[in-house]
């Protein structure tokens, strides 16, 4: 990881990154650290979705994600703490305070994925990602928004996905949720500018993550293809996926999005606010 330029230097601010454990979150603390911050890191670490076919966090991942954070010289606080409990992630901001004299940073980052038609859907399958993506983000804003207006000012990333800039099928739950994210932000851009805080959107592609390296997600891909999944499709997925990336790439490495989490943290993006911003392989020129 290439250290910061001096407008990127974070250098005694605090930084809080929720879903942590791995992914996204995992490279986005450890970019974070690289450039200066302090780390707390959050995960649910619990399989909050069981339906969905995604192997979920575990308390190790967590830890794993502290060990290589300190191994950059920088503190580490983690904490397991589900995003949709906003006492718990007010008691992890009060903590997160008092351990290291405020808090500067927001990168709210979980989310959750399944699959099925709408006609299929319980209302479960629904409220689940509505409870963690939309609800579990605007929480945590809610609760660690104030300590950065105490600290006079801030940012704030939030996390949604090119299936927030179009529909997907068999995906209308995660789509809703993430399109959902992008309202969220503009809203709070407008609402917390006042305090000096900026907010602004990521938009991933897809990424090398449990959420996209799963059976139920190779079946989705060679569904939307016109094709019969057959039980093992992993390296189908991976043709199909790559045939369709403009950059001839079926995943993104999670460690190729977290310079512009950095970027958006920084100095350097001090006039940036309400906006989205994409790293997609260029799947964003699919966009409108």
């Amino acid at each position: 990881m290439g250290q910061a330029t001096s407008n990127q230097c974070l250098t005694g601010k605090v930084a809080i990154v929720t879903g942590a454990a791995r992914g996204i979150g995992r490279s986005a603390a450890i970019a974070l650290a690289h450039a200066g911050a302090a780390i707390v890191g959050l995960d649910c670490c619990s399989n909050l979705f069981p339906n969905s076919g995604v192997k979920p966090s575990a308390p190790e991942d967590l830890n794993e994600t502290g060990r290589l954070v300190q191994a950059t010289g920088q503190p580490w606080l983690g904490q397991i703490v589900d995003q949709r409990e906003f006492a718990s992630l007010q008691s992890s901001a009060q903590q997160a305070a008092q351990r290291f004299g405020g808090i500067d940073i927001l990168f709210a980052n979980p989310g959750v994925q399944g699959f099925k038609p709408l006609l299929e859907m319980e209302d479960s399958d629904w409220q689940i990602h509505m409870d963690v993506n939309l609800t579990g983000t605007a929480k945590a804003i809610r609760a660690f928004a104030p300590y950065l207006v105490k600290q006079g000012g801030g940012r704030i990333i939030v996390t949604s996905s090119t299936q927030g800039k179009h529909g997907t099928k068999n995906g209308a739950a995660y789509s809703a949720s993430k399109w959902g994210i992008i309202g969220l932000m503009k809203s709070a851009a407008l609402e917390l500018g006042v305090y000096g805080i900026t907010v602004n959107a990521l938009i991933p592609g897809l990424i090398d993550t449990e959420l996209t390296r799963h059976e139920e997600r190779y079946a989705q891909v060679l569904q939307a293809a016109s094709k019969q999944p057959t039980g093992s499709d992993e390296e189908t997925a991976r043709q199909i996926l790559a045939s369709q990336s403009p950059l001839n790439l079926p995943w993104i490495d999670p460690d190729d999005v977290a310079p512009l989490v950095v970027f958006l943290a920084s100095d350097a993006a001090h006039l940036i606010s309400g906006a989205t911003f994409d790293v997609t392989a260029g799947d964003s020129a699919h966009f409108r």
